[in-house]
């Protein structure tokens, strides 16, 4: 028997997969659910989505982490810089150090 799912319960089985460490057979499998509808209600939903792309965070870094300074070695000089140096400094500084 067919069953019919909602787009919102389709987008929760498919975070629902995404979180654990199934691949989409095995998870279909699991779950007695269609592959073909699996990917038909995934396509379906990154379309009407437009380009929002859900994220999940992978590591969390403490933002009171000390981070460390940027050190260029010219020769026989050292030259240490902040974290914080900007892009452009940098490269102006590399161009006038070649």
């Amino acid at each position: 028997m067919r069953k019919t799912r909602s787009l919102e319960q389709w987008r929760n089985i498919i975070e629902e997969q995404q979180a654990c460490d199934l691949t989409i057979t095995e998870f279909c499998q699991q779950h007695a659910l269609s592959k073909t509808s699996f990917y038909a209600a995934r396509s379906k939903l990154n379309e009407s989505s437009g380009s929002f792309v859900r994220a999940k965070v992978a590591k969390h870094v403490d933002a009171t982490e000390q981070q460390l300074s940027i050190t260029l070695e010219v020769g026989k000089v050292n030259v240490s810089l902040p974290p914080t140096t900007p892009a452009s400094f940098l490269g102006q500084l590399l161009r006038e150090l070649a």
